[in-house]
């Protein structure tokens, strides 16, 4: 099995190399990352500079784009092979309910699943002081991952991993869930620059709103690893025959 790595805390985050160590026996491991820290970047691709890639170690290389734009460019040109699956993370936060729609490091899962393969986003749900158990998340990754090669899923799909930081032997096992959502952010934080203009910083994600049993903040709250299966068929199908009365469509 070919797999592909990616996240978007940058190539030498430390998330991505314990998830190049927990995948590297279930198969060929190359890492396409980008070359910083791209939280954030959703699912945008660059279309007005080149994008490049650099070695920086044996099947690995971070290029100046997005997260997407690295799974683009590793699946559409930059090898003369095919991968099997993508696999994105570890990230170094939750990607929770409505995190998903910023996330890179589940906009690189999408892409993969865009052109064809199955993909995994992996992320470890710090906080403030936690201990950080990136392999433990990684490992979590690495078991689905496994399962994924002996027992295909009907087709391909977007799994969206979140894992409690708690040490591997602490976790409580695994649930599938829903995506929750999060009560509206802070407002933004207003500061100064050095010449006295005003800057803002985006304020900090709001906490769960729903986030009752069966949905991936519950699941994690109660110290198990969440999996959530994604698409992104975006039209809102029940809909379809109230907006054509509402236009007056015959």
């Amino acid at each position: 099995m070919k797999i592909l790595l990616s996240n978007d805390d940058g190539y030498q985050a430390e998330g991505l190399e314990a998830l190049r160590l927990a995948v590297e026996p279930l198969g060929a491991v190359t890492i396409v990352a980008p070359d910083r820290n791209r939280s954030g970047a959703s699912n945008s691709l660059t279309l007005d500079v080149p994008v490049r890639a650099t070695a920086f170690g044996t099947d690995a290389y971070y290029c100046n784009g997005t997260p997407t734009d690295c799974v683009h460019l590793a699946i559409s040109g930059l090898f003369d092979y095919e991968h099997d699956i993508v696999v994105s993370g570890v990230n170094d936060g939750a990607n929770l309910g409505d995190d998903t729609l910023y996330s890179g490091t589940v906009a690189a899962a999408v892409e993969g699943r865009f052109l064809g393969l199955p993909a995994v986003a992996v992320s470890l749900c710090v906080e403030p002081g936690s201990p950080r158990n990136f392999a433990s998340a990684a490992g979590v990754a690495a078991q689905v991952v496994a399962r994924m090669a002996k027992t295909p899923l009907q087709e391909p799909v977007i799994l969206n991993i979140n894992v409690p930081d708690l040490p591997d032997g602490a976790l409580r096992g695994v649930k599938v869930t829903r995506l929750g959502s999060r009560h509206r952010a802070d407002r933004v934080v207003r500061a100064k620059d050095p010449r006295g203009r005003n800057v803002y910083w985006v304020g900090s994600a709001g906490a769960g709103q729903d986030a009752g049993p069966g949905t991936d903040f519950h699941a994690v709250a109660e110290g198990y690893a969440s999996v959530t299966p994604l698409h992104f068929d975006l039209t809102r199908h029940a809909a379809l025959p109230e907006l054509e009365r509402w236009l007056n469509i015959e």
